[in-house]
């Protein structure tokens, strides 16, 4: 009489819906309510950095990007990305800010 060779079970391989239901339930359980209104904790580092990239600070930052571009140029290899990019800070620094500040304060 022959034994049979039985092997262990493998794991099923891949993604299971419990490894992902059961810490999301407990996640809902525990979670209270977030409430967006007229908190001002972070106002004044807000402004302070608005005041920095939108002052000196963004002309700084535009000023490296451009000389950073043109170093790259002066290397002998033209890229569209080393004429791109610094026009690209320069209109961020300049005109992102404020989109960014009022598209955040529209929302709330």
């Amino acid at each position: 009489m022959t034994k049979a060779i039985t092997l262990p079970r493998q794991p099923a391989k891949g993604i299971r819906a419990r490894d992902y239901i059961f810490p999301a339930a407990i996640a809902l359980a525990c979670a209270g309510a977030a409430y967006a209104g007229a908190d001002t904790t972070f106002d004044p580092a807000l402004q302070k950095f608005t005041d920095f990239l939108e002052g000196s600070g963004g002309k700084i930052i535009t000023v490296l990007s451009l000389a950073g571009g043109l170093i790259a140029l002066a290397s002998g290899r033209f890229a569209l990305g080393q004429v791109a990019v610094p026009v690209g800070v320069g209109i961020g620094v300049g005109t992102g800010v404020p989109i960014v500040t009022s598209v955040v304060t529209a929302v709330i």
